[in-house]
Formats: C-alpha cells, structure tokens, sequence
C-alpha cells in the first residue's frame, strides 16, 4: 500500500487502523473505503480485490455488504452527490444556481475521476436523485418551461463539468505554478511562429494575479445571462 493511500484510506472510517481497533465492515465504510481509494488512486485502481486489501479482509466479505463493483460505483457517486449544496426553494434562481455550480466545481475538485461518472448510473442513489429533482424544481420555479428546463439543466452541468475536467488537466495548480510553466512554454515560440500564443501568454497568463479558476465565474456569468433571456418574461 502506497503512503498516498495510506493517507488517504485513514480518513474514511474504520480504515488505516490496527486490526484489534478497526471497525466492523458495513455497506458505509465499504464505500467510504472505495471514495478514499478512487481518490487517491484513481478510478481505475478501485477493484474488489484492491478494495479488500485496503479493508483488511478477504475479497469475499464484501459482497455480504455490496452486490458487485456496479453497486460501489453507484454508491461512491451519490456519495459525491451528497457533497454538492443544493439550491434552496424559494431563492434567486440565478444565486442558486451559482451556488450549486460553484459547489459542484469544489466537490469535482476533491473527486476529479467522478465527472465521468456522474451522469453514467443506470441505479442512482437517494443522493443523485434528490439533487436532479431540486435542479430541476428550481429551473421550473424560474419560470423556464419542461423543455427549457431540460436545455437549461444540460447546459450547466456541460459547463461545469467540462470546466472540471480543463482543471482536473492543467499542468499547473496555481498562480505562480502558472506563470512558471507558461513562460517555459512561451520560451518555445521565440522564432515568431505562434504570435498570437506568445501575445496570450504575455498579456494574460503572464499578468500578476492570473488565475485559470476566474474562467469559471466569467464563464457562468454568460451562460446564467443566456438562460435568464430565455425566460418568458426575459427575465424582468
């Protein structure tokens, strides 16, 4: 077992302890197990005999508590599900929203390999379900129509999803990992060959205080602008 593992497997219950004080199996530490795995190793690296070893048991003894891997993949996604805020009734629909979205990208942050799984389950939890239906209860109480709704709801999650999945790929973490990496690469174009990549870099990403991240807020800023003029009244 990696220390990066170790580390990670220590903080979901029962796991990383002595055997004398580990905790009985259940359904709950199993996926809690599995959560930590899929996030210090990827998705890929979480199968039931992985997931045993980090447990302390034998492979077999899981399945008294999950039915297959199917079911653990269903359960560490609602497990995730549950970590994004909820818009709340009532509110400004476009507060909300941003909310939701804003938690979502922290929550993606955390789960990197979840946003290819998000929308992938065939068995939703309680968590997942819970979540679409107020989504969609808000985008109703807006005043969009069930097929705006359904336009608005795809449009979000494509761009909090994709943006995601831009961040989970960046080859830097910060602002002066940024400009550090950008300038080795901007390094590159010394011949004039790429203008337009070498005024980029120097203009924006190169710019004290750039920060990939302000994408998202600019980005959700057009798109919220977009659906509000989709409403019946265009938002007034």
């Amino acid at each position: 077992m990696t220390s990066r593992t170790s580390a990670a497997t220590s903080r979901a219950p029962g796991t990383g302890d002595h055997p004398a004080e580990r905790a009985p199996l259940s359904h709950e530490r199993v996926l809690r197990c599995a959560l930590a795995l899929a996030d210090a190793q990827g998705i890929g690296a979480l199968t039931m005999r992985s997931l045993a070893q980090e447990l302390g048991v034998k492979p077999m003894s899981l399945y008294h508590h999950v039915a297959n891997k199917e079911a653990i993949l269903d359960g560490i996604v609602d497990l995730v599900f549950a970590e994004i805020e909820l818009p709340s009734p009532g509110g400004d629909w476009r507060t909300e929203i941003r909310r939701r979205a804003g938690s979502a990208r922290e929550v993606l942050h955390r789960h990197p390999w979840a946003v290819a799984l998000m929308e992938s389950r065939s068995s939703p939890g309680p968590a997942s379900l819970r979540h679409h239906d107020t989504m969609l209860g808000t985008l109703r109480a807006a005043g969009f129509s069930v097929e705006m709704t359904g336009h608005a709801y795809a449009l979000l999650d494509a761009f909090v999803y994709g943006h995601a999945i831009q961040e989970a790929g960046l080859p830097f973490t910060g602002t002066d990992d940024a400009a550090e990496i950008t300038s080795a690469i901007a390094a590159q174009f010394a011949g004039g060959d790429y203008p337009h990549m070498v005024e980029f870099a120097t203009e924006r990403v190169l710019k004290p205080g750039y920060d990939f991240g302000d994408e998202f807020e600019f980005g959700l800023g057009v798109v919220l602008d977009a659906l509000e003029r989709l409403l019946p009244d265009g938002g007034a």
